[in-house]
This record gives C-alpha cells, structure tokens and sequence, in this order.
C-alpha cells in the first residue's frame, strides 16, 4: 500500500532522519522524496557550527606538548615514525622545578583534549536544529563505519576535526575517496597505532628491533572494505601492512637529548608533509613489491598503499557488504533482500559514488515500508527526543551524562566496529530502564509543553490509536512525555 503524502513524509523524518521538529511533517508533506534527495549535495554534509582547531593546529600543539614531555622522559623516545612517548607517568626526580613543570604538562595535555566536548556538543546540536536530516543520518553512519576513538588519548586529540576533515566534505562523493581521507587522518592512523608499524628492512627498521604493526591493514580488509567473506589471507594482511609502512603524523623536531638531525637525514625522519597532518616516513616505509589479494603492486613509496586501498574499496565484495549494511542501518536489522540488490547495483554502476547510492536509497520501495522496526541508539533517541520537543543540548554534562549511563558514550565507540546497529544490542531491560530514567527527567523539564499535540507533531501518523490514548489519558504532562517517549513508536524508527 502507497503511504499518503503525511505518511511518507513522517517517514522520512523519523526513519532517513534524525526525528521531526514541530510542524515539519506538515511541512515535507508536499514531496518528502524530494525533500530527502535535496540533501544529496557533492560539496558533503553541513559543519557543525563553531570556531574549532584543524589537524594542522592539533598536530603543533601536540608536538609541543611531547617536547616537553620528552625533557623528563629520555629513555622513552620512539623509533623513527614510532608511537609518541607515555604522556601520563610523573618524573622520576624530586624536584620542585620538575614537579611544577609535570603539573604544567598536565593541564597541557587537558587542554589537547578540552575541545573534545565542545565539539561533541556542536555536533549535536547540529543534529537536533539542522532541516537536512537525512544528510546528518548518512554523515553519522559514515563516520561510525570508519570509527575513531578518544578512548586513545592522541587519537583524541584528533577526534572532531578527523570528521570535520576526512568524513563531512566526502560523504556525497566516490567511496575510494572517502577511504582515502578517513584512513590517512592522524585521527585513525593513532587509533589503529599505524605509527608504530615499521617496516623490518627499511632504513629505520634495519637499525632497531622493530616490526610490523597490523592493526590498520587489517581493519580496512576486515570492516572497512571487503569482509572476512571475501577470503583474504594472512598474507594478505601482512602485505598490505607491509604496504602502510611510512603512513604516519608528524613527530617532535626536537627528540629530547638526542642531537637535533640536520640536512637530509632531517628531511628523511621528519617525512613528506600531506594534507590534514598526514606524513609519509619513506625512512620506515618497507621495500618492494606487494601482492594483496592476488594482485600485485610495484614499489611506489606512498603510493603502493594508496593503490591497494584504492582497489579494495573498489572490489565487489565492498559493493555488496556496505550495500548490505546501508540497507540494515536505514530500514531492518535484517535488511529485505531486494533493498540490498538495488543498492549494490547502484554502487557498482556508478563506482561506488555515494550519491547515486543514496538516491537509490530513496527511490527504493522497500525502504518505505511503514513498519518502524530500527531501534534507536542513546544517542539518536536524545536527537530525536530535542527534536521533538523544539529544543537543543545546552550544555556539555547534561548531554554527556545520559549518553554514558545509557551506554553509548561521546566519541567513544567500544572497538573499530564501531557503534553496534540492532535492536538487539539496545533493547535489554537494564539499558530501557536507563532509557526510562532520562525520560522521566525530560518529562518533568518540558511539562509546560502539550503531550498530545507534541506527540503528533513528532510521529503523525507513525503513532498508533493505543499510544495516542495513553498519552491523553495521562494524569499529568510529565508522566504523559514519558509514556509517549518510551512508547514502541517512538523508540523505534
């Protein structure tokens, strides 16, 4: 059956978008599809607003902060294109002079990660005032595709603009770009401790006992690119680690008691500079020719494993998997088999341009079927709730703390998978109680508000008869704000 203009429109809203605000399902009523592919725009999704630091920036304060680091800790300098020293140990001497400098690198390091919450909180103000929020949607699913944490202190200090820089400008635009931008931020080569990796005969390598670090080659072929199912090997993953060597961040020019490299072994250790703080270390890089997934690459510098990845973002396996997984984010943790078909064709037909994918997306029949069957994740269900009521966090504990006690805590996803994606994972008594508990605090805030009109308002016709009725029949607003916020219809999307 053909859902009505209202239907489709509050369809739109709550399953491609983030939530309605008042009155917007009235307003894309008119053409929802059209309002969905109106978002669609090459130059990538809306910036959070905000005046914040870029890579550049965080790369200098960072170097700085290491440099002084490092005067109290010599024994700990890294290898060339290794991981920065332990940044948390106190000195060893008892001194005052020192002792003074170690609490000044401590409020240095707090201030590296300060911006962190202002920036989770631009974003999601974003998210609860923005009229594009289908373009949000895709943004956020892009970026927990290809997670980052600051769960790792660097890659922390990284965090906001890694999604400023390497996810928003790319989301419209060809897949292989988008995994470009994303693996070579210092964001996830910290968090993957791609730095660490050295390859075993480069130059560095040959003067130290050092290796190998797999972790980034590793996801990109397991998560980010083809799946386990499409039958890489170990080798694989060796070679395409082998590959990365080299891809790194700037490190301190001064190393801390180690005589300051001049000329071209200067050159050789500091790397060639790239966009966003990325830097090639050709001193670490490993030698050769690659073969990955039975395609062989010629020894090219930066350049092999960019081709590498370029490929696999490329392959089949990669259309098909993220076909699947767009197709389960937006409409069904079981995603209809035929919605899956229609986006990997799209994906394939257009070289994995995500543009023509998300207007397949929208022309897909499938993907407005009125059940509401997706559960909303903590942070969606906080976006939707201010949406619903016409309102936006104000402020950073009142938007952190919820989102940590119902399990979803800001940039900090539990592993490289990512934030999880089923009802399954969301939907425990414990973590619905949770749920409850914030519901009930918001209920008692917004008890000058209407239930029933900003029940109707947010859901339309999504709303079921049962619903609506407890809602009117509530005895007070704050108590009916909390039965229409846990109600099926509205934690569900």
């Amino acid at each position: 059956m053909t859902p009505t203009p209202r239907d489709a429109a509050a369809i739109a809203l709550t399953r491609f978008g983030l939530g309605a605000r008042p009155g917007e399902i009235d307003g894309v009523a008119a053409d929802p599809a059209g309002w969905l592919e109106r978002q669609i725009d090459p130059r990538g999704a809306a910036q959070p607003d905000g005046r914040f630091p870029t890579s550049s920036d965080q790369v200098t304060a960072l170097q700085t902060y290491l440099r002084e680091v490092r005067q109290f800790m010599p024994d700990d300098r890294p290898a060339p294109g290794g991981p920065p020293a332990r940044a948390d140990r106190a000195p060893t001497m008892a001194d005052p002079a020192a002792e003074a400098a170690f609490a000044a690198q401590r409020d240095s390091r707090r201030a590296l990660t300060e911006g962190i919450g202002q920036e989770f909180l631009a974003r999601t103000r974003l998210a609860t005032t923005t009229d594009a929020g289908f373009a949000e949607r895709w943004t956020l699913f892009w970026a927990n595709h290809f997670t980052t944490s600051a769960s790792k202190f660097q890659a922390g200090v990284f965090i906001g603009p890694y999604e400023r820089e390497a996810i928003r400008p790319h989301v419209f635009g060809r897949f292989d770009v988008l995994a470009q931008a994303a693996e070579s931020h210092p964001a996830m080569l910290l968090y993957l401790d791609q730095v660490q990796s050295i390859g075993p005969n480069s130059p560095a390598g040959a003067r130290r006992q050092s290796g190998l670090n797999e972790n980034l080659a590793r996801e990109i072929l397991e998560l980010h690119t083809v799946g386990s199912e499409a039958g890489y090997t170990q080798a694989d993953v060796t070679e395409f680690a082998r590959a990365l060597t080299g891809w790194s961040v700037p490190a301190p020019a001064d190393t801390g008691g180690q005589r300051r490299a001049r000329g071209r072994r200067a050159a050789l250790l500091a790397g060639e500079p790239g966009e966003h703080g990325f830097t090639f270390r050709a001193v670490v890089h490993e030698p050769g020719e690659r073969t990955v997934m039975g395609r062989r690459y010629p020894a090219g510098g930066v350049d092999q494993g960019r081709a590498i990845l370029r490929d696999l973002s490329r392959q089949p396996q990669t259309a098909r998997r993220l076909a699947r997984r767009i197709a389960g984010h937006f409409v069904a943790d079981d995603p209809p088999p035929g919605l899956v078909d229609r986006l990997e064709a799209a994906w394939t037909g257009s070289d994995g341009d995500l543009a023509v994918v998300a207007r397949a997306l929208i022309a897909a029949p499938e993907a407005w079927s009125p059940a509401a069957t997706k559960m909303k994740t903590p942070y969606e269900f906080i976006i939707s709730t201010h949406r619903a009521l016409g309102s936006s966090p104000q402020r950073i504990p009142g938007l952190q703390q919820p989102l940590v006690q119902m399990g979803q805590p800001p940039f900090a996803p539990p592993s490289p998978e990512g934030w999880p994606d089923t009802a399954a994972d969301w939907a425990g008594p414990d973590a619905l109680v949770k749920r409850l508990n914030w519901a009930r605090t918001v209920g008692e805030l917004a008890a000058r508000l209407d239930p029933v009109v900003m029940a109707e308002s947010a859901l339309g016709s999504r709303m079921g008869a049962r619903t609506r009725e407890t809602v009117a029949r509530a005895e007070s607003r704050p108590e009916a704000i909390t039965l229409f916020l846990m109600s099926p219809e509205f934690q569900r999307r």
